[in-house]
Order: C-alpha cells, then sequence, then structure tokens
C-alpha cells in the first residue's frame, strides 16, 4: 500500500528543506525562498532489494590522461571559454537573460558539428516549425541534426539510450519533468531529479549534454544551487539586449579555466566571434572630452583594453548619488574616499557616476588608477591624453600597487596605438622589453599620477 504524500519546503537557493515554512532559510540565510514541494513516497508493498554490485579500484597511476576527448565546434570564442571544447560524457549548463542568444548560439554550434556528428536537440519551448525558421536564418540545414518537441524527461533518456547521438542538446531544463513526481515542471524537485536523469544517461553512455537554464528576476540561475554543482561546467551570457556585444563567461569548468571569457556580436544572421575585443571596446571614443580613460584588464589570457568613463556633476538633492556601471559599486566609494582623504578633492556634494563603455564588468583592482584618473579629469573637466593608458591597483594610503602581468598589458596597448602607459613603479621591474612607440610613466603614489592631468 502506497504511504501517504509529504510536504515539504525547499529553499530555492540552496535546496535546504525543512518539513515547515521559514521566511529565512536556516542554511543559506536568505528571505522568501522556501517553496512547499509535495512529496509521494514510493510503495511500502514493494520489497526494496539493493543489488549486488562488484566493486573495483584503479591506482592513480594507471589511470591515462590522455582519455579525455574534445569536440571542437570551430566557433573559438566558444571553444576557449569551454578550455578547448565539449568533453564528451561532459554535461554543461547554458544560461543568461531572454533574447541574449543561448539557443542562437547552440544552434549555430549544430551547424558547426554537423558534418562529422549526429545531433539531438530537444526543445520543450518551441515547435519544431519555429526551430526550422530560426535554423534557416542562420543558415543551418543538415539531416544529421534531429528535433525532437518533448518535455518527458524520461522519453528523452529513453530515445536517448535507443539512438545514442554524439552530443544532445535540451533547451530549456526548466521545462523538463519526471513522471513519478508530481510537482509542476519548472520547481525545484523537477529541475533537479531532471538533471540527474540527464547527467546518468549521458555519463553512462559518453554522451555530452549541454542543458539551457533560465535566470531569476535577480540574474542567477534559475532553481536551487546543486544544479550548478551538478553539471560539469556553467557558462553565463552576458550583455543588454538593446546592445549588439555578448560576452560569454565561464562560471564552472571541470575541465578548463574559469577566468576565460568570449566576446561575440549579434547580428541578423546570428552571433559572429569578435576576434578583436579591444578594438570594440574602443569603437565610437570621443577625443578631447574630459572623464575618460583607457585602462588594460586581463580576462584569462587575454588583454583587453576598455575606457572608462566618469561624470561628476553638481547633485540637486540633499544627498550626491553615486552610480557604477559595469565597476563594483563598494569599490567605487573606496576610491572616492582615498581621493578626498589623500588628495583633498571633496566629492561629497556632488553626483558622480562611472561608466564601462561596450557592457564588459571590470572585477580586478588593475583598474583603479584608471577610475580614478577618470573622476579627477571629470571633476576638473580637463581631458586627458587621447593616446594615454593607465592600470594599477591603489591603496588606502594613495600608493600605487603592483599588478600581475604587466608586461603583457603594454604590449596590447602599444598594439593598439598608444603611445604613453601610466603604471605602478613597481611594474617596471616585469618588463622585460617594450615596443619604442610607447612611453612608460612610472609611479609611485597616486598624487604622481593626477598631477598628470593639467
Amino acid at each position: 500500500m502506497a504511504g501517504k504524500s509529504k510536504t515539504v519546503y525547499v529553499c530555492s537557493e540552496c535546496g535546504c528543506e525543512s518539513p515547515k515554512w521559514m521566511g529565512r532559510c536556516s542554511e543559506c540565510g536568505a528571505w522568501n525562498t522556501m517553496v512547499e514541494d509535495v512529496r509521494i513516497p514510493k510503495s511500502a508493498a514493494v520489497p526494496q532489494t539493493k543489488p549486488a554490485h562488484s566493486f573495483s579500484a584503479r591506482p592513480l597511476s594507471s589511470i591515462n590522461a590522455d582519455d579525455e576527448h574534445r569536440f571542437v565546434t570551430g566557433i573559438s570564442e566558444l571553444d576557449r571559454v569551454l578550455g578547448g571544447g565539449i568533453v564528451k560524457g561532459s554535461v554543461v549548463l547554458l544560461s543568461g537573460d531572454p533574447g541574449i542568444g543561448k539557443s542562437t548560439i547552440l544552434l549555430q554550434v549544430c551547424g558547426a558539428l554537423q558534418n562529422g556528428l549526429d545531433i539531438l536537440y530537444v526543445s520543450g519551448e518551441e515547435s519544431p516549425v519555429q526551430i526550422k525558421l530560426r535554423a534557416k536564418r542562420i543558415g543551418l540545414e543538415s539531416e544529421r541534426v534531429s528535433i525532437m518537441s518533448e518535455t518527458d524527461v524520461q522519453t528523452v533518456c529513453e530515445y536517448i539510450a535507443s539512438a545514442k547521438p554524439d552530443l544532445v542538446i535540451v533547451d530549456s531544463i526548466q521545462t523538463m519533468q519526471h513522471s513519478d513526481i508530481s510537482s509542476s515542471p519548472g520547481s525545484i524537485v523537477q529541475v533537479r531529479e531532471s538533471t540527474n536523469l540527464l547527467l546518468r544517461t549521458g555519463k553512462s553512455l559518453d554522451i555530452p549534454v549541454i542543458l539551457v537554464g533560465h535566470v531569476n528576476k535577480g540574474g542567477d540561475i534559475a532553481g536551487p544551487k546543486v544544479l550548478e554543482h551538478i553539471v560539469d561546467t556553467v557558462l553565463y551570457f552576458e550583455g543588454e539586449r538593446n546592445q549588439s556585444y555578448r560576452i560569454l563567461r565561464a562560471i564552472k569548468n571541470r575541465f578548463g579555466s574559469t577566468n576565460e571569457i568570449g566576446v561575440f556580436e549579434m547580428g541578423e544572421a546570428g552571433l559572429t566571434e569578435v576576434e578583436n575585443p579591444s578594438a570594440m571596446m574602443l569603437s565610437g571614443r570621443m577625443s578631447d572630452v574630459s572623464g575618460g580613460c583607457i585602462t588594460c584588464v586581463i580576462e584569462g589570457t587575454r588583454p583587453i583594453l576598455a575606457e572608462v568613463q566618469g561624470l561628476v556633476a553638481a547633485t540637486g538633492f540633499g544627498n550626491a548619488r553615486r552610480t557604477a556601471t559595469g565597476f563594483d559599486y563598494n569599490r567605487l566609494n573606496l576610491l572616492l574616499a582615498v581621493l578626498e582623504k589623500r588628495l583633498g578633492l571633496y566629492y561629497s556634494n556632488l553626483d558622480t557616476y562611472l561608466n564601462i563603455v561596450g557592457g564588459i564588468r571590470i572585477d580586478e583592482p588593475a583598474a583603479d588608477l584608471a577610475v580614478a584618473l577618470s573622476l579627477v579629469s571629470g571633476l576638473r573637466d580637463i581631458p586627458l591624453p587621447d593616446d594615454l593608458v593607465a592600470f594599477g591597483e591603489i591603496g588606502l594610503s594613495g600608493e600605487l600597487r603592483s599588478v600581475p602581468r604587466a608586461q603583457a598589458r603594454i604590449t596590447e596597448a602599444a598594439r593598439m596605438g598608444f603611445k604613453q602607459c601610466v603604471l605602478p613603479f613597481a611594474c617596471l621591474k616585469q618588463i622585460t622589453s617594450c615596443p619604442d612607440t610607447i612611453k612608460l610613466i612610472g609611479v609611485r603614489r597616486l598624487s604622481e599620477a593626477v598631477s598628470l592631468i593639467r
């Protein structure tokens, strides 16, 4: 006789379960994340016999690391982020805002791999006709790409086991449902169990699986955090829908680095690769305008030039506004405090706006010097030289700290035609060779760098 159903509450952030509803999760501390879920236990009349298994272990020295095999997609920006291609038997989660280009790039992957692989594209959101129209727009025509419109994950896994395709794409995991679970599609349990079933199927048959994941209102991947722990790789599409540029970033990657990014441009024929991101970030830049400074950041192994814009204006309110786009808001407040305390420049009664052009987000402290120079330039309304690039970390005492890979940053700046580079004096020790076309200006304190604005 089947047991009674049981109601539990599951945290949508961390997956913690509780027998009663709580306003705040006891595990992760998130508020209003407990979602009701109904559990139906297995029949008590069926004896639960545990099958016998033969256990074996292999010495680490006997395992051949060359067994890893990757499918190179031919899309160099995607292969860079994945670490060289799609690993056989891996599970990749691709997430991003609606309309950012997730389904488009997956169809382009199908087009790049259609000549050598049999691909199964499972869609729970669109009909085969809708997928055909989008595939026709990007020029995808192949009999080796099969379209399956299905939401039952058990049916999908049975078809995978019988057809044995070389690659499986599921768009999206939130539409999949397990018939043995009574909750609705998209719920925490459905997403988790559907992912687990697809993972076991892919691992057992050595078939790579790419899952498309939705995002919530906060911009995070929908579903419990345990979903990100289950998969091997988590990719995230960044960018604004009203902008043409997209940035693909790896949040987690068991088979490669998480520091690499891929840059794409959305067009009528789909996503195209941007091989020179620095030129893209600097396109449309105006000269002789105050508040602008160029910096060089490192994304993985790639140096990228980005423009920092600072605008300082008189406030119309009692409290001054401070806004940062593409830069950490708390870091901006820290740099403003250093400028006020160490240089005597006051921003307390002024509105301060900071923007990183191109939709890129800068997280490393090497951009501190460029941010400070742009804010001083905006305050004094004096433009910086158009051929100047600056990078360096600023300490609370106003000193300039060394940053890694100064040689690569200088080489990239010289390649893009810049003639002057302001950098921490300590970084000069890292420079083994410098192009003749660029002049290095080493500074020890922030006041020395600000003195260049005159």
